[in-house]
């Protein structure tokens, strides 16, 4: 199932994509589901299995009338609001450490531990909205296709062969970066968050739909020049384990969203580098959940 943020006449719906077609079902039109309005109130309703199977049944009975087309809603994130800070992990592809370590002049090193930070994003923009390019501020604005997890179930001290029942899905994040910001500050804070430089969308793809551990093709382009292309199982710290080492004495909360790294090909990458600018369309695709595109203004 893909799960969708909409907008409709002025009004934030939850939709469920329907399958093999270019409509999405809105929750709020089946009776259990009437008072969903939110992606993170689907999430705290169907934290179990019996939960999603019932939901699964009533979206097979959907009726053709409760159908809203594509083309006739506006796409947000998934969550537009998340309830803390973008959960992040840096480095967690090989060749993005060795791309990284280039372009910064150290010693190649093997990463021991994931590296955690946090982006702030009070409010997460979704698939075709604008990037503000904060060129006062940065001419070093850069992208990073990520999946995303999303915490279906609250945890702490998770083993890691239970990580993916505390998973409710998945979805597509750009973790824009001004590195000019990330430098000047010695850490990631500042760079990673400002306005408009976290993209999500344009679905969460529930975990039910593919194996686990996922082993998914991801890739990012620039005007239409693919510049990252790689697979999660390509992960240093795959997701059982970021699951479990993360939940060490934090809880992790449903509605959580985790962004599990990017692979090589980021701009900085580049030589000379490759920053966006003003006019710029970045796509982020991952296999199973979609495109996310975005402009940069």
């Amino acid at each position: 199932m893909l799960f969708t943020t909409f907008l409709l006449n002025g009004s934030e719906k939850i939709g469920v994509l329907k399958e093999g077609s270019y409509n999405i079902l809105d929750i709020s039109s089946i009776e259990e589901f009437k008072e969903i309005s939110t992606m993170l109130e689907l999430i705290e309703k169907t934290d179990s299995k019996e939960a999603i199977d019932s939901l699964k049944q009533s979206l097979d009975k959907g009726k053709e009338g409760h159908l809203i087309s594509l083309d006739a809603v506006q796409l947000l994130a998934p969550i537009p609001r998340p309830i803390r800070d973008v959960i992040c992990l840096g480095l967690n592809y090989k060749d993005h450490v060795a791309e990284s370590k280039s372009v910064t002049n150290q010693q190649k090193q093997t990463i021991e531990n994931p590296i955690y930070f946090s982006k702030m994003a009070s409010y997460i923009i979704g698939p075709d909205a604008a990037i503000n390019s904060h060129s006062d501020i940065t001419d070093e604005l850069d992208y990073e296709v990520e999946l995303a997890i999303i915490v279906g179930k609250e945890g702490t001290n998770i083993p890691r062969e239970k990580a993916e029942e505390y998973i409710f899905g998945y979805s597509i994040l750009n973790d824009l970066t001004a590195r000019n910001l990330q430098r000047k500050h010695n850490q990631w804070l500042k760079g990673k968050s400002l306005d408009t430089l976290t993209a999500m969308g344009p679905y969460i793809l529930h975990k039910s739909a593919i194996p686990f551990p996922v082993a998914l093709n991801l890739s990012s382009s620039v005007n239409g020049e693919v510049r990252q292309n790689s697979n999660t199982d390509k992960l240093i710290f795959d997701i059982p384990y970021i699951i479990s080492d993360l939940s060490q004495g934090l809880t992790l909360r449903k509605g959580d969203i985790i962004a599990t790294g990017t692979p090589a090909g980021v701009g900085m990458g580049f030589n000379p580098p490759k920053y966006l600018k003003k006019g710029d369309t970045i796509s982020c695709s991952i296999e199973g959940i979609g495109t996310i595109k975005n402009h940069v203004e």
